[in-house]
């Protein structure tokens, strides 16, 4: 009974005790034996420097540079391959020699090589005569015929009066809007507008500066509202309203009396009739080229102001209607004449 018991007691033994020796054999290695006996030695003691090693010196090679890009070029490239677009100016692949910039006292102008001044400023070596045929040649697929009958400027602005133009922007921004492509410009000349002398004074009243008197033509920016097309509608409106009020006669205009007029008018006025009364009087005959000629001189001076231009055709046309000589000419032919030492 005894031994049962030591038995049994020797088995459990050897079951808890077998987990720690598998542990203990899973442990131990190689390595870890060798590095424990090399613990147990003695350091040596070095006395003295150490020799150094040898070392051989290493040699550098010299990275083989390429020749520039010119000097690789041939003769019969293609220069819209080398130079595509637009781009910063480049030394190595411009193939002729360029100088830009203030040379310094006593040196040539700056070359190509390291030049900030060709750097800054904009080229057009993307635009050479073959680049730009060939781009017109790809465009021409895209084109229309012009249309016929429009081949001068006179025909184009008959069938064609009213101009409209715009801009578009694209840039990188955060936003594809730009707030300067709703403004809208339409320009039309008066003198398609078919308007009598009644409409014509208004409208020009109407628009004030707007309208350019060299040019005959009107001008009309909108760009109160945000799209581009809300502007063209509303400058359509405002020209249709311009017109329909310009041709419009309010009652009291028929009420206004020579003094009202806007301008001076030689049709009706007293000016003319005194004029009339004095060629009646001398018995000119051609008294009807010499009244459109001083009435014409007389409204220039009324409506154009008075400088020295328009006083002295005054002048002169006051002294052919009333038959007067010039003083200057009185007192020039009045003055003697020396002829080789005689008074004539």
């Amino acid at each position: 009974m005894f031994l049962q018991k030591v038995y049994v007691l020797d088995m459990r033994a050897q079951q808890l005790l077998r987990p720690l020796a598998c542990r203990s054999l899973a442990t131990s290695h190689p390595r870890a034996e060798i590095k424990a006996a090399a613990e147990e030695e003695f350091r040596t003691l070095e006395i003295g420097r150490k020799k150094r090693e040898r070392f051989t010196a290493k040699t550098f090679k010299p990275a083989t540079m390429l020749p520039p890009r010119y000097k690789q070029q041939k003769t019969d490239q293609d220069w819209g391959s080398v130079w595509p677009a637009a781009r910063t100016f480049h030394p190595a692949t411009v193939p002729f020699p360029v100088r830009q910039g203030y040379p310094a006292s006593g040196q040539p102008t700056p070359d190509k090589w390291a030049n900030a001044e060709l750097m800054k400023i904009p080229n057009f070596l993307h635009l050479t005569p073959p680049v730009i045929k060939r781009q017109c040649e790809a465009l021409k697929k895209f084109c229309t015929p012009w249309p016929a009958g429009l081949e001068t400027t006179a025909k184009q602005e008959k069938h064609f009066p009213v101009t409209v133009s715009k801009s578009s922007y694209l840039h990188s921004s955060p936003t594809i809007r730009d707030p300067k492509a709703r403004i809208v410009t339409l320009k039309v000349h008066l003198r398609s507008l078919d308007l009598d002398y009644h409409g014509r004074d208004k409208l020009l009243r109407l628009v004030g500066e707007r309208y350019d008197a060299d040019t005959d033509c009107l001008t009309l920016v909108a760009d109160r509202c945000p799209l581009s097309q809300q502007n063209y509608d509303y400058c359509q409106y405002l020209l249709t309203v311009l017109y329909n009020e310009s041709m419009k006669t309010e009652p009291w205009e028929h009420e206004k009396e020579l003094v009202d007029l806007e301008k001076y008018v030689w049709e009706g006025s007293p000016s003319q009739a005194a004029a009339q009364n004095v060629v009646t009087a001398r018995g000119i005959n051609d008294a009807e080229e010499l009244l459109k000629e001083y009435g014409q001189v007389v409204t220039d001076l009324h409506n154009e102001g008075e400088d020295e231009a328009t006083v002295l055709r005054y002048q002169e046309s006051v002294m052919k209607l009333l038959g007067l000589t010039d003083p200057q000419d009185t007192a020039t032919a009045s003055e003697p004449k020396y002829i080789q030492g005689e008074v004539c």
